[in-house]
Formats: structure tokens, sequence, C-alpha cells
């Protein structure tokens, strides 16, 4: 028996494909899009089919999809036909209830920074507001709408040049970088479930050997490599350096270590040190281990 539901997304229910993708795809970065209509009327709204796409130039993607009921355009479509121009706001954990409030289906021309209790703020190149409460606030101006379909459901897609970016002071380290701490952010999962990117939730994960590329998993010891303490992510971890330790290195590891140094006995007994080494991202300690 297949370990694999297998579904054609096209021959399921709208809200059994829609709560499928959602579930799997996340957790989401919200986008909290500030329009105007055509006689200056506010509109906010948040969409979590959104991401950043191009550094240079800098460019975000996000897609307000047709009602799931009626088939018809959200306000910040109308409105982008309207103004071409939006400012992105990004969502924390501390006004996650107004955006969720905000997301209400009210009548077109109604404000949603009145209903949420939102702060508008005077943007620098276009017209809509900021929200004064997002940490950041990305100004923007329409390149395409691209519309992939007019049935419900279906996505807009609305490719966007960023003109301004806003920072707080208050997320940026010492260095002037975003603080991930600081920032605060949530994100969408499926149904009413949500995301918070902070304490526990974060961590890091050491990109590529800037010596060069990593020797891969098939290069590591078939003993290492065959290991039942070892996941696959500690072995990516130990396959991401350029080659094997040197004796020499794991010699000054190990005396630089002298917690790691003592005689673990059994293959079995080093592989689960290393294990533990590991979890903590400690890899010229773990291959001490190993090799040691």
């Amino acid at each position: 028996m297949s370990d694999y539901l297998s579904l054609d997304p096209n021959a399921l229910p709208l809200q059994q494909t829609h709560g499928h993708l959602l579930g799997a795809i996340g957790p989401r970065p919200i986008a909290f899009a500030s329009t105007v209509d055509a006689q200056g009327r506010p509109n906010l709204a948040p969409f979590s089919y959104f991401n950043v796409f191009s550094t240079r130039p800098p460019v975000l993607v996000f897609s307000p999809n047709r009602s799931g009921r009626t088939g018809q355009h959200k306000d910040t479509v109308l409105n982008l036909h309207e103004v071409p121009e939006v400012v992105v706001n990004v969502v924390t954990r501390s006004m996650v209830e107004q955006v969720n409030l905000a997301s209400t289906d009210y009548p077109r021309g109604v404000s949603e920074f009145a209903k949420a209790g939102f702060t508008a703020l005077a943007s620098e190149v276009v017209k809509p507001a900021r929200v004064a409460e997002s940490p950041v606030q990305l100004e923007c101006i329409v390149r395409q709408i691209i519309e992939l379909a007019d049935t419900p459901g279906s996505g807009n897609l609305v490719i966007c040049d960023i003109v301004r970016i806003h920072l707080h002071t208050q997320i940026l380290d010492a260095n002037g970088r975003i603080d991930p701490r600081r920032i605060d952010l949530v994100g969408r999962m499926g149904g009413d479930w949500y995301a918070h990117a902070n304490g526990e939730a974060l961590f890091t994960v050491s990109k590529p050997s800037p010596q060069g590329h990593g020797m891969g998993i098939d290069a590591l010891p078939e003993a290492i490599r065959r290991s039942a303490m070892l996941t696959g992510n500690d072995l990516a971890q130990l396959a991401n350096l350029p080659a094997l330790p040197s004796a020499t290195e794991v010699a000054a590891t190990l005396a630089a270590h002298p917690e790691i140094s003592a005689d673990l006995g059994s293959a079995e007994a080093r592989h689960r040190f290393a294990h533990a080494l590991l979890a903590e991202r400690q890899v010229a300690q773990a291959w001490a281990v190993l090799l040691g």
C-alpha cells in the first residue's frame, strides 16, 4: 500500500484544494496591502500569496484571489486597476488580530484603517498610506497584473517595483541589519493557524562552505553515511565541509575541547554523541568525536 494519497487538484472541490495547498505550503509571509481607489478612498487587506522576487530591480509579487464564493475581484485588485500603487506592510505578532479583522469583507469604500484601528502614515512616493504599526513598509508601483483565470479562487499576480523601504529603527541591530528576534514576524499556515517567528522557532543553518562546495554526503565514510544514529540533517552538516578534517585538525579540536576527548568506546556511542553535538551545530567537535 502506498504511503501517499495522490490527488488531481482540478478534480477536487475548490475548498479542499485550497485547504491542501495552504496546509502544505507554509508558513507564508503576509502582505498587508494598502491601496486607494480613484476617489482616494483607502483599503487595507492581507494576502499570504506573497514574496519578494528580485533584488535589482527590487520586485515583490502578491496575489489577491477572486472570491471562492462569488468569483468577484477583491477591492485591492479593483483599486490597483484604478491607481496602480500599493504599500505592502509586514505583519507582526502585536498586530495580527487587527490584520485578521481587516480581512473582513467590508463594502467597497469602507476604510479598514478605521475598522481595524490602524494609524495611517503618509507615503513619500505613492498615494496609498503606510501602516504605522508595521515595522517595515514597502512603497510600490505596480508593474503588471496577470489574471490567471476568471473563475472563483483564481489568482491575480500583482508584480510590483519597490520604490521606498521604510524600516523602524527598533528592529535593527548594531550593524543596521534587521534582527529576526526584534521584527517578530508571523506567517500564515492552513485554516486558522499562524506561525510566530520568534523564540525557539528561530534557528540558524550555515550556508554552504565559503571555501568551495561541500564534499557531499556521498563522500562521507560509509560507516558514517550508513549510521543508524545520524540523521539526514546530521550528515548534511558533516558533508558541508569541502573535505574530511585532517588528523591534525581533529587533534587540535580534541585538545581545545577536553570534554569530548574521552574514549567513548563503541562506534554507536560515538555516533550518538556526534548527533547531540550536531544538534548544537558543533560540527568540528562532532567530526573530532567521529574520527578521533
